[in-house]
């Protein structure tokens, strides 16, 4: 989401201990000949749990196929305050880009993606939340399938999430409202998550403007379905270090079962035609290698292969498969195999605006320009305080436009509501201790806050494409973003509510004045504004989406218990099947999607 500079950290990437583990391997003739129930590309959010769920069960025998390294071994990768510094441009990055976007004056810009083990759960930013129950009632009803409906759902949630409460109730005064509702929270789960542990110069002003602005109401929880408002951050944060899918999901136990292997280095470049079952063609086995120039392997699955390799790479490897659409498919020189025309397609993302403030106050993470205040404050993290503990914001908001604003209105229409309802953000503030730069510069005096605005509901959809038929070779990533008018102007109500809610007396004598063009106040100028420095929060979704069962909808790549349309063999277990984006940091959702996608591959092999 924010360039490795944002966060002025100066540290190196000092390598730090890991964990010893079972079947963690390194060469591919290890697992050449294996013999394998199912394989899982990708250790991601949801290939993890996948991987780690089914080789529960002991007569099955699971092969976790990842690009990318083991643990990067660097303290960037486990301080949360230095996560930023993760992405771009690092070896355990896919270092992907967008193409020039049409509504963002043709600019491009890095699109990363985690490559490792976790995937983007190990480079993230680690804000934890589920998405509003209208997210999930959605994708309920555009699958026919109640199972994903928020209630449904909740169990899931539940095996995914191990709660720490808070030592203390409140990191403010005792006047101010509880941080959370206890009975919301799982404390019995996989991924440990935690509300902030120390405060900013920003908490009290927050939580003063709440009660002075209309329409900035206090959300008690934004995980109990109903997210709107402003409330505390949820981050997968054990204490104080990330809690990934690697840590957790992956962690030593697991890694010890002897019917799981994990094999790192090792990018899956196809899945193989093995035969046909009933009238579908069958793809149970796999082709990898280490690099463009190694030799390419071949495993074979006897039950399924699942695809978790993210919104990106597993419907690029869909395409290079032979799946897709056939016309894009014969471009390339690649004979289809199973026509797909939703491939790649679908593709939504959340749209990102940072607006920063000179702030009166030398507590913000400028402070840090100085290497003896880093110092000390590694060493306070090394004893479970201090600020970088906690992610790049103590508090977020998730709002709407109101239902009466004359953006809705296109002559004598009403543009319809791209969110999934009235418990679901449109946009999103996130309240950052110190500046925020995508595409900018940061500045080499003063100190900063800032707002930013994430578009969560957007309308936009975009594509992924294939550059050539080389699976070394980056794939075509568009967006798409703000190409529907509504987006573009639900972004620029987003910058004008965060100027309104920092005009608040809360942040009197605080908030100095704009940084640069941050100042605007003409429509125009907003909108100039918006198209100069919006990116991504690197929240892609959507390009397998599910639909209906036998194939309703023929835009669809896979039904509701995610195997995909047309094939036999293949699963896809990753934010690509989401059908809408949620209004969510999308670690949380993907993990609960793989929670059920595990109950449902174990039900049908009937697995212990």
């Amino acid at each position: 989401m924010i360039s490795s500079s944002t966060i002025l950290l100066l540290s190196s990437l000092a390598l730090v201990a890991l964990p010893a583990s079972g079947r963690l391997l390194f060469t591919p003739n290890e697992v050449a000949n294996g013999n394998y129930d199912f394989i899982v590309v990708g250790a991601g959010a949801g290939g993890s749990v996948v991987a780690s769920r089914l080789s529960e069960s002991q007569s099955t025998k699971v092969l976790l196929l990842e690009a990318g390294p083991a643990e990067a071994g660097a303290l960037d990768g486990i301080v949360p305050l230095l996560g930023p510094n993760m992405t771009p441009d690092k070896p355990w990055n896919w270092n992907f880009t967008v193409t020039p976007q049409t509504h963002l004056n043709n600019r491009t810009f890095a699109y990363p993606r985690g490559r490792m083990l976790g995937g983007s759960t190990s480079v993230n930013y680690v804000v934890f939340n589920w998405g509003s129950s209208g997210d999930f009632d959605r994708w309920a009803n555009v699958t026919d399938d109640d199972g994903w409906s928020w209630n449904r759902m909740l169990p899931y949630m539940h095996k995914v999430e191990h709660f720490m409460s808070p030592p203390t109730p409140n990191l403010l005064k005792p006047s101010n409202p509880p941080q959370f509702l206890p009975e919301v929270h799982s404390t019995n789960g996989v991924v440990l998550t935690s509300l902030p542990g120390f405060p900013t110069g920003l908490d009290e002003r927050v939580m003063g403007a709440i009660n002075q602005v209309p329409g900035f109401d206090y959300n008690i929880d934004m995980n109990r379905g109903d997210q709107t408002g402003i409330g505390w951050v949820y981050s997968s944060i054990d204490g104080a270090n990330r809690s990934s899918a690697a840590t957790t999901y992956l962690g030593s136990d697991v890694r010890a079962r002897p019917n799981l292997d994990i094999l790192v280095n090792a990018q899956v470049t196809r899945l193989l035609k093995t035969g046909i079952n009933g009238k579908k063609l069958a793809f149970n086995k796999v082709e990898f290698a280490q690099s463009a120039t190694s030799p390419r392997f071949t495993v074979r699955a006897k039950k399924e292969v699942i695809l978790s390799g993210g919104s990106i790479s597993s419907p690029q490897l869909l395409l290079l498969s032979g799946i897709g659409p056939s016309a894009h498919l014969k471009s390339h020189g690649i004979t289809p195999l199973v026509d797909l025309p939703g491939v790649g397609q679908n593709l939504a993302d959340h749209p990102l605006l940072p607006n920063q403030f000179r702030v009166n106050s030398t507590e913000t993470w400028e402070k840090r320009r100085d290497p003896a205040v880093l110092q000390q404050q590694l060493n306070e993290w090394r004893n479970g305080t201090g600020p970088l503990i906690d992610t790049i914001c103590n508090h977020i908001g998730w709002l709407r436009v109101p239902d009466n604003s004359s953006i809705w209105n296109d002559g004598n229409s009403r543009i319809p509501d791209p969110s999934s309802g009235s418990t679901t953000g449109q946009y999103e503030l996130v309240f950052s201790n110190g500046f925020v730069g995508i595409i900018q510069p940061i500045p080499e005096a003063g100190n900063y806050m800032t707002v930013i605005t994430n578009l969560v509901s957007p309308a936009s959809r975009g594509s992924l494409t294939l550059a050539s038929s080389d699976p070394f070779a980056n794939p075509l990533i568009d967006p798409g973003m703000l190409t529907s008018k509504i987006d573009l102007l639900i972004l620029r109500e987003a910058y004008k509510a965060a100027r309104r809610f920092l005009a608040a007396p809360a942040f009197k004598d605080y908030v100095i004045e704009p940084f640069g063009t941050a100042g605007v106040s003409s429509d125009a100028d907003i909108d100039a504004y918006i198209r100069n420095f919006t990116t991504s929060v690197w929240h892609p979704v959507g390009t397998a989406a599910m639909g209906k069962a036998n194939g309703g909808d023929k835009m669809s790549v896979v039904d509701p218990s995610l195997i995909v349309n047309g094939v036999s063999g293949v699963r896809v277990v990753d934010g690509s099947i989401m059908p809408f984006i949620p209004a969510a940091h999308t670690q949380a959702p993907i993990y609960a999607i793989a929670e059920r996608a595990s109950d449902l591959i174990k039900a049908a092999w009937r697995l212990g």
